[in-house]
């Protein structure tokens, strides 16, 4: 049995979102050379969220956004059984800043296979990271987050889960400890 703690309500989740969108617009100002990319499956919540914000914010509709699947980019898919996601980048990233967006970042080995994945579609001029949560003690890899919604001290055996009013129902982050 599993004892959950909650790290984000849904109006810390919302303020969160909302700061995280602001700290974007001061780093790219008009997204002139900027484009968001969320991984798949989790992180495409996170990004359209943000995208939605900021197009608001700065009343600019031509900010591109898309959905990057790293399936076949992981280094565990044959250990797995994963089901592939879709991809949807209709735009170039040649000299382009990418913003890559994920919900949690634990060992860092879903953002190298996103980077490796991202790869595929051109060279970008300049890759940032941006994670809901950052459990900064668990990395396997020397990633680190250049935008961060929460970070966390965790063990190995605890779980982070972030729920999404799109599949969920409702906005919320727990960790919770797994008892063997």
């Amino acid at each position: 049995m599993a004892a959950a703690k909650t790290l984000l309500n849904e109006k810390n989740f919302e303020i969160t979102l909302t700061r995280l969108s602001h700290q974007l617009i001061e780093a790219h100002n008009d997204f002139k050379d900027t484009v968001i990319i969320g991984l798949q499956p989790r992180g495409i919540f996170l990004s359209k969220r943000l995208h939605e914000r900021i197009t608001k914010l700065i009343k600019n509709k031509g900010i591109p956004h898309g959905e990057l699947d790293i399936t076949f980019y992981r280094d565990d898919f044959r250990q797995k059984e994963l089901v592939p996601n879709q991809t949807n980048i209709p735009f170039i990233i040649e000299d382009k800043n990418v913003v890559l967006v994920d919900d949690v970042l634990f060992t860092g080995r879903t953002i190298r296979a996103g980077m490796d994945a991202l790869l595929s579609f051109g060279r970008p001029k300049h890759v940032e990271l941006l994670v809901l949560i950052d459990r900064r003690f668990s990395r396997h890899l020397p990633i680190q987050a250049n935008y961060v919604g929460k970070t966390i001290d965790s063990i190995e055996s605890q779980n982070v889960k972030v729920d999404w009013k799109e599949i969920d129902g409702h906005d919320k982050v727990t960790i919770l400890n797994n008892k063997e």
